[in-house]
């Protein structure tokens, strides 16, 4: 049987913690900034962790489950 691959897609955008969660970087950060807010800018610059309900489809897409 072949071997599961990653989505090239996932693995780009999602990186494992040390203690298992799922790290994601905020969109909205990449063009039409002057209209944005310095505080908004500088909010979005930060990563988050990604929302529960979406961990499992994150899992399946990077293999981890």
């Amino acid at each position: 049987m072949p071997k599961q691959k990653t989505k090239s897609s996932a693995k780009k955008r999602f990186k494992l913690t040390a203690s298992g969660k799922i790290k994601r970087k905020h969109a909205f950060k990449s063009h039409i900034l002057t209209k944005k807010t310095k505080k908004q800018k500088l909010a979005l610059t930060h990563s988050t962790l990604v929302h529960k309900a979406d961990e499992p489809n994150v899992k399946i897409m990077m293999n981890l489950k």
